[in-house]
């Protein structure tokens, strides 16, 4: 018997070992090549990707087209599989990839129809971008024709499929659907509250917050509304029911004109806030190319798939986007007089078998239904100026004029550009698809109040340019002046917290460096929860034995999201506990619709604070006297849960809760959330958490600064680009997880690329 066991012991370390060596295996031989010579079709004249020694393709030709060419090629080699991913998600195709699992959302993503509008807009594209995009797919093609499948397609058991040059509008129609949904799913939850709740109820949870930062200092006043009654059978559903906090995507970026710069260049600062994965969603990217007899250089961050630098620098001038929040979408309700019809729609699963079902289309847009009353969605991505490749003309602008001249017709999701030259000018507009309809609603309006307009790309859109006090910032709240408002509408802004953070901080400093800039981004000061913070303490102070130890935590809390801070978590779940609470009533009988207050919730913060000022009985949950005792066990309730949450009693030390471990930073990979096993390859190392949500330093457990940028034009040399990732996807890459230190430690890693490492250079095929 202890013969076998030995033998069967024996043979499970040799299959486990044998397991190990055949995925090392695997993985070795689809690293791809980056160094040699080859030959294309492609390319009209020799073409060279160098990379430094974090990866950074630096993309060397003598025209555009070429070098679109030979992005595609980096691009396919490095990033392939994230490609295909953000494809496949706009297009509604992720059920080919992961199987039934996935049909859910296929049928989700199906419903904007993007693969369709986006074959209809690619052949109307000028002549010279469908040139790019198909030399950019046959690079992409041929990087992919010289490799191996990676490891993600084998695991899927999928097929890599061509990439076309339509393929590179989903990837643009992907970041809609990131940046805009949460537009018109707000309106929809809005339409709900007016039909359950009442006019009142929607005025009241809508208020303006007190946090307003727009660029010309125009404040929304506060309106001294009434609290509205709730009713005795919706005072039964005044139970805690969490409402999941929005990821909050959109991003901070801040500029001053060259007279707040030693140098008299104009400077900028730009970190877009995403979901971060491994990959993490930017790649590092250099081209260097001639047209119109002039050399062109544009150093910066682009999006596999895509074939422009997204946000950087030409030497001339430099930009960064942040998301602008206008209103680009409208419910239109539906009677039955209008007419729809039914669109079948294919799902071809990864086992071979095929799924289909019907979509409801209308003449306004697609049909979705809630409570029995039909409504149809008009959205500014599913207009046919919504997705181009202008963005490719921001490459020659040698000015901040001519910059917002270009960027007036761009077709991405409408951003908050900033803008700086090196003639030391600096500027703001917003930037991107916004329809040309005025008159945008927050609620569903009725066909006959539904414009044209929407056919047609806005022409009117605001600017500020070299301000007189030198200074530009956006932070995804309203930016545009409070008259705007009525025209632009609000498609759900932010708080406004961080935007006013990002201002005084600038307004502290009448010069700025790179460095300068850069601890603004860092900058984890918790100003807007001082507030909670005195609330919660004068709370616990009411039973000062019972809460010792907390209210010692909640004095040393250091008022910032720092990494050891027990009190900053403290006040920070007790302000969600007690507003989840507050509003459940609201939250559940929204939640039979599956709809959520989540839509919502930066609104809910002027309307927390005028319930705890007023301390209505009728929002009291019944199993309490009074507010203040309320008050006390909501954060009882919520401490004991955190301290499980993290395995621990109750009595427990509440070191614990430190914030860096309770936001810890956890970026990883897709598969490995699937398959832990794979964790320790695949994911990046796990950091503890330095910021959060209302504050510049934004940073949750697996969302933040996709990027961070300081630059100023013609001063490339001294500029900073870091990002949480590696350029590859392969995790024997050794650029795989380069950089990501620099990252999380808060260093300095160079704008410009590095010394050459690999080089591929490929010529004309004879």
């Amino acid at each position: 018997m202890l013969r076998l066991f030995k033998w069967i012991t024996t043979g499970l370390i040799l299959l486990a070992l044998l397991t190990t060596a055949l995925v090392y295996g695997v993985l070795s031989i689809s690293l791809p090549s980056l160094s040699g010579q080859g030959q294309s079709q492609g390319v009209s004249q020799p073409v060279s990707i160098a990379r430094d020694a974090l990866g950074t393709a630096v993309v060397s030709a003598n025209n555009r087209v070429d070098a679109a060419y030979a992005l595609g090629f980096a691009h396919s080699q490095d990033r392939f599989f994230q490609m295909d991913l953000l494809r496949r998600n706009a297009a509604g195709e992720l059920s080919e990839l992961f199987g039934k699992a996935a049909l859910d959302l296929d049928k989700k993503m199906r419903f904007h129809q993007f693969r369709k509008r986006a074959s209809k807009i690619v052949t109307q594209l000028p002549e010279r971008d469908q040139q790019i995009l198909a030399a950019y797919a046959q690079g992409v093609n041929e990087a992919q024709a010289q490799s191996y499948p990676s490891f993600e397609y084998l695991l899927a058991g999928a097929e890599r499929q061509p990439w076309q040059p339509v393929d590179s509008l989903l990837v643009i129609y992907t970041m809609y659907l990131d940046l805009q949904t949460g537009n018109f799913e707000r309106d929809l939850v809005l339409e709900q509250v007016k039909q359950q709740f009442g006019d009142e109820m929607l005025t009241f949870l809508t208020q303006p917050s007190q946090y307003q930062a727009a660029l010309d200092g125009s404040e929304e006043p506060i309106p001294d509304s009434d609290i509205p009654e709730l009713s005795l059978q919706l005072k039964a559903q005044l139970a805690y029911q969490k409402i999941a906090e929005p990821l909050g995507i959109g991003s901070n970026n801040w500029a001053v004109t060259g007279a707040l710069t030693e140098s008299g260049h104009g400077m900028l600062s730009d970190d877009m806030h995403l979901s971060i994965a491994v990959p993490v969603i930017w790649y590092r990217a250099q081209l260097n190319y001639y047209e119109n007899n002039q050399q062109h250089q544009i150093t910066g961050v682009t999006l596999p798939g895509a074939p422009a630098v997204v946000v950087g620098t030409n030497g001339h001038v430099a930009w960064g986007f942040t998301n602008g929040y206008l209103d680009t979408a409208d419910w239109i309700k539906l009677d039955d007089a209008v007419a729809t019809y039914d669109v079948e729609e294919q799902y071809p699963i990864v086992d071979g078998t095929t799924e289909v079902a019907a979509l409801t289309m209308s003449d306004y847009g697609p049909v979705k239904e809630v409570n029995g009353q039909r409504y149809a969605l008009s959205w500014v991505a599913h207009q046919p100026y919504a997705v181009d490749m202008e963005l490719l003309n921001l490459e020659q602008a040698h000015s901040v004029g001519q910059a917002l001249e270009v960027a007036k017709t761009i077709g991405i999701p409408v951003q908050n550009m900033l803008v700086v030259d090196k003639q030391g000018q600096a500027a703001w507009q917003p930037t991107g698809a916004v329809p040309a309809r005025i008159n945008p609603s927050d609620v569903a309006v009725d066909p006959a109040e539904y414009s044209v307009l929407w056919q047609e790309d806005a022409s009117d859109l605001p600017q500020v340019r070299n301000p007189d006090n030198h200074r530009l910032w956006t932070g995804n709240s309203r930016v545009i002046a409070t008259e705007q408002l009525p025209r632009f509408g609000d498609g759900g802004y932010a708080l406004g917290a961080r935007a006013v953070q990002i201002r005084d901080r600038l307004n502290e400093k009448e010069r700025f460096s790179e460095q300068d800039f850069y601890q603004i981004q860092l900058d984890n000061q918790a100003r807007f929860l001082t507030k909670w913070h005195g609330l919660l303490i004068s709370t616990l102070k009411q039973e000062p034995e019972r809460f010792a130890r907390d209210i010692k935590d909640l004095e040393n809390w250091q008022a910032c999201a720092c990494p050891d801070s027990v009190g900053y978590t403290l006040v920070r779940h007790f302000r969600s506990r007690l507003t989840d609470t507050v509003f459940s009533a609201v939250e559940s009988q929204l939640s039979e619709h599956d709809l959520s207050l989540s839509a919502i919730k930066n609104n809910l913060e002027t309307p927390i604070w005028q319930m705890i000022a007023a301390q209505p009985s009728s929002w009291l949950p019944a199993n309490y006297g009074t507010w203040p005792e309320f008050m006390l066990e909501s954060y009882q309730q919520m401490r004991d849960e955190l301290l499980e949450i993290h395995g621990q009693s109750r009595h427990a030390s509440l070191q614990v809760l430190q914030w860096g471990k309770v936001n810890e930073l956890r970026i990883q990979h897709p598969f490995s959330k699937q398959i832990p096993l794979l964790s320790h390859l695949l994911d990046m190392p796990r950091s503890p958490g330095f910021g959060d949500s209302y504050m510049p330093a934004v940073q949750k457990t697996g969302f933040g600064a996709s990027q961070r940028l300081f630059v100023q034009p013609g001063l490339e040399e001294n500029a900073i680009l870091t990002l949480p990732g590696g350029q590859s996807g392969h995790p024997f890459s050794p650029f795989y997880r380069a950089g990501f230190s620099d990252y999380v430690q808060g260093n300095n890693t160079p704008l410009l690329p590095t010394e050459t490492m690999h080089q591929i250079t490929i010529s004309p095929l004879k």
